[in-house]
């Protein structure tokens, strides 16, 4: 999950478990797994229709009354989980008006996102049988997060991930890969809850559950040529880092690894690392659909690591 950069990483996730129980206990909850991926972008326009009729300068109450207050489920759950008021949102459009405005580039481009997201989480299904197909949802936050799921579905915000220039100059791929990327962990919610939901991972069970969400994300998009966007500017340094990492990988302080990006600048080493691990996993894996199904529902990062034959420097295919 991700806070401000930083898809697919935020780790306040023990506070979504009650939620993604109380949801997955519903009746329309079991209906709405039967019925495939749902791509939801009404709240966009709810949101702009009440933006461009205030001139770009709508108030806390109305936003508050006429677009969360009946906004969608998925926009009601992020408003719950992560303090997006009509307020706070009036806050961030007084604080960062440009966000908002530029924003609207991103929201003509939502058509073709709605198709090769639900195509990607199709082939999500298709190579992993377990797959569970809660609702994406994007609207408009208060400048974040990029992207926050848990076993409830994905929530997106628009204005934040639409910000973030350096995870993809392409705007259809970076939506994509980030829904993609965050319906991993989706299914990392559902299938190890402990794991995920911990309030106080480890710099490596961190890094391997962004990690895998890129690694998942690039295969289901069909990205043959994905390039992490926290990589470190000079790869000669690489092994490096990926020592240090390895001399940090038992820390629960995240603060060198992860969620230490900006709306400029990437940091998050931590996805990088454990994209490597994941990756390597999954090349040494003589049965690829098998491998995929350890990595969603990694249960125990340490044995992960030592059976993915990674090591600093490495090189991957």
């Amino acid at each position: 999950m991700k806070e401000v950069p930083s898809a697919a990483g935020a780790m306040q996730r023990s506070a979504l478990m009650l939620a993604g129980v109380l949801a997955l206990a519903s009746p329309s909850f079991a209906a709405r797994q039967a019925a495939g991926p749902i791509v939801r972008t009404k709240d966009v326009a709810r949101f702009y229709k009440i933006y461009d009729a205030a001139r770009g300068h709508p108030t806390a109450e109305r936003l508050q009354d006429g677009y969360i207050d009946i906004g969608s489920p998925g926009l009601r759950h992020l408003a719950q989980i992560r303090n997006v008021t009509g307020s706070s949102i009036a806050k961030a459009i007084a604080a960062h008006p440009a966000i908002y405005s530029d924003a609207k580039r991103c929201m003509t481009a939502l058509p073709r996102v709605r198709s090769r997201a639900t195509a990607a989480l199709v082939r999500l299904g298709e190579i992993y049988p377990e797959a569970k197909f809660p609702p994406v949802t994007i609207a408009i936050s208060r400048g974040k997060p990029v992207g926050v799921a848990d076993s409830t579905g994905v929530m997106i915000g628009l204005e934040a991930l639409c910000a973030v220039n350096y995870l993809n100059p392409n705007v259809e791929d970076r939506f994509v890969h980030t829904i993609a990327h965050e319906y991993t962990h989706v299914q990392q919610a559902l299938q190890s809850p402990a794991l995920f939901d911990n309030p106080k991972p480890t710099v490596l069970a961190a890094s391997l559950i962004e990690g895998a969400a890129d690694f998942t994300a690039a295969l289901i998009a069909g990205e043959r040529a994905f390039h992490s966007p926290y990589a470190p500017v000079d790869m000669a340094a690489g092994k490096e880092i990926e020592s240090r990492f390895l001399a940090d990988q038992d820390k629960t302080d995240l603060s060198d690894w992860i969620d230490n990006g900006t709306l400029t600048e990437p940091g998050d080493l931590g996805y990088w690392v454990g994209y490597r691990i994941v990756k390597a996993y999954y090349e040494h894996a003589p049965d690829k659909r098998e491998a995929l199904r350890e990595i969603l529902e990694m249960k125990r990062p340490k044995a992960f690591l030592a059976r993915s034959g990674w090591y600093p420097g490495i090189r991957l295919k």
